[in-house]
């Protein structure tokens, strides 16, 4: 498994992973006001955040994708 996230990549994850997951239990925004949307959101952000972590995307590595310098 060789990483293929870089840095830039990573911190735009964690951010964007910390808003989604966090974000229905902080909020009452309207997006969030269904289960579907709420418990997808989080999901969604938890994947997020594993994958800046592991700095590795299965997507990244089916597509071709390296946004790492090796």
């Amino acid at each position: 498994m060789n990483p293929n996230v870089g840095k830039p990549d990573r911190i735009i994850r964690i951010i964007v992973g910390l808003i989604l997951a966090v974000g229905p239990y902080v909020t009452n925004l309207s997006i969030w006001s269904t289960p579907t949307m709420m418990y997808g959101s989080v999901i969604v952000g938890l994947v997020l955040i594993g994958t800046a972590l592991f700095s590795f995307c299965p997507l990244y590595r089916i597509v071709g994708i390296r946004t790492c310098k090796m």
